[in-house]
């Protein structure tokens, strides 16, 4: 039921009180009607007694509390969705933004939905390639997992998402795949970056995008992601299609929800973002998954930016917990020209051992994994002592490992941004690389396997 009143007592920056309301709830839609008739949209911050609290959409200038109308919508923030969604740019609040005809929905569906029951959860062990080595080979996506992205200011952890949201794919399935692309406070250019590569490359045929820019207003940041949810849960659950959602950049979220804590005066909690800032991702990440009797299911990829390359922000901090590992970028190997530069050794995905083996990529994934991480980081620390002892303290062996390193981020890791590579090529190019070393050092590969994959060196 639609309530209007007359009785806005005060306007300050995006926030406006109404007086003498009644049955108005929490995270209501309103509409704002001004006196020259034009409609401004908000929503119910908070409600005390018979004061409402309400955030709004749009700028407030030009607001006459005497003349000023508000209506309290009775219902939520709603999404229009439907299957015609797919192909399609909206903004950040579900407006279409791509010049295109509007969709014609199916239904309306509340953007604020709810984390999965886990009685309702189906295991995730479906292996989803990404077409990236370091990820597919080494930190292993499947389907229903969160794994997120931590970046650092001026990494090139868009040019990332775009070739994951452009090859990403589920192996051995006929069923229906998705792309749900949400991008929060971002610069006009990236929005351009974004639309241009996935028209481009094709990749927009199977996306949804929803674009909310840098000069938008907060309150529509923190709906975005909801609204890509809301998308891919439709998708999912009643389209029976297999959607990745990939979310960046999260720390544009929480600054938008720390903006919106600060108005409503609410006691801060670290580096001033609100105390329930764990609750709040968790509400978002606790969306992705598999659903016992459902086909399809909901996989995100949320990228965020750490402050000062700080992993122990409160952004990162708590989405690691919430999440199931997280693919790192690393600024030096940035610096040396590796694309893209994902540093392996700290990387992890919890469910890689559940979606890898015959039958899902090959028999050979875990223990080739687990050479590769142990060869690498070996290699790192001789490389390190080479650094303070010099390279003629060195043995053989050393030399070989130093060698290995080297190839592994030059040849593996340093793809490009543009090569697709299948789960079997990169499986060959780590059997490759192992070959440098000598077979005795090979000591977490059965011997039968090394028999059957390890190349000779005249293959080599």
């Amino acid at each position: 039921m639609i309530k209007e009143y007359k009785t806005v007592s005060e306007v300050v920056g995006p926030l406006m009180a109404v007086e003498q309301v009644e049955g108005v709830k929490f995270d209501e839609l309103v509409d704002i009607q001004l006196q020259d008739g034009t409609i401004r949209r908000g929503q119910v911050l908070e409600v005390h007694h018979d004061k409402a609290l309400v955030q709004l959409f749009d700028s407030a200038s030009g607001i006459n509390l005497r003349d000023t109308t508000v209506r309290f919508r009775g219902k939520p923030l709603e999404l229009a969705v439907s299957e015609d969604m797919v192909g399609r740019v909206f903004d950040g609040m579900g407006q279409v933004k791509d010049g295109g005809p509007q969709i014609l929905p199916e239904k309306y569906v509340d953007i604020n939905g709810q984390a999965i029951n886990p009685i309702a959860r189906d295991y995730p062990d479906e292996f989803i390639q990404t077409g990236i080595s370091a990820i597919d080979h080494l930190n292993t996506l499947v389907r229903g997992q969160k794994l997120p992205v931590f970046s650092g200011s001026g990494l090139p952890h868009k040019e990332l998402a775009a070739q994951i949201a452009r090859q990403a794919t589920v192996l051995n399935s006929d069923e229906k795949f998705a792309v749900v692309f949400a991008a929060m406070g971002i610069t006009f250019e990236e929005a351009e970056f974004f639309m241009e590569d996935f028209r481009k490359t094709g990749a927009i045929e199977r996306s949804v995008m929803f674009i909310n820019l840098a000069n938008d207003p907060a309150i529509e940041r923190i709906a975005t992601p909801k609204m890509a949810l809301s998308a891919a849960e439709y998708l999912a659950y009643e389209k029976d299609m297999h959607v990745l959602v990939i979310m960046t950049d999260m720390t544009n979220y929480c600054e938008a929800l720390r903006e919106v804590s600060a108005a409503r005066r609410e006691v801060p909690g670290r580096r001033g973002y609100p105390g329930y800032l764990y609750t709040n991702l968790s509400t978002l990440y606790e969306r992705a998954g598999r659903l016992v009797g459902k086909k399809g299911s909901v996989t995100q990829i949320p990228i965020l930016t750490m402050p000062e390359d700080d992993i122990t922000h409160p952004i990162p901090d708590l989405t690691g917990y919430i999440t199931e590992g997280q693919i790192i970028l690393a600024r030096d190997l940035y610096n040396a020209g590796v694309k893209p530069p994902i540093n392996v050794l700290p990387s992890l995905s919890r469910l890689k051992d559940k979606g890898t083996g015959e039958g899902k990529t090959r028999e050979d994934h875990a223990a080739t994994m687990n050479q590769l991480f142990a060869a690498y980081a070996q290699g790192k620390q001789v490389k390190e002592l080479a650094v303070v002892l010099g390279e003629s303290a060195l043995s053989q062996t050393d030399k070989q490992y130093v060698a290995f390193t080297t190839r592994f981020e030059e040849e593996y890791i340093n793809q490009g941004f543009y090569t697709n590579r299948s789960i079997q090529e990169s499986l060959e190019l780590g059997w490759q690389l192992l070959s440098i070393l000598p077979r005795t050092e090979l000591k977490r590969i059965k011997d039968d396997m090394l028999d059957k994959y390890l190349p000779t060196k005249a293959e080599v």
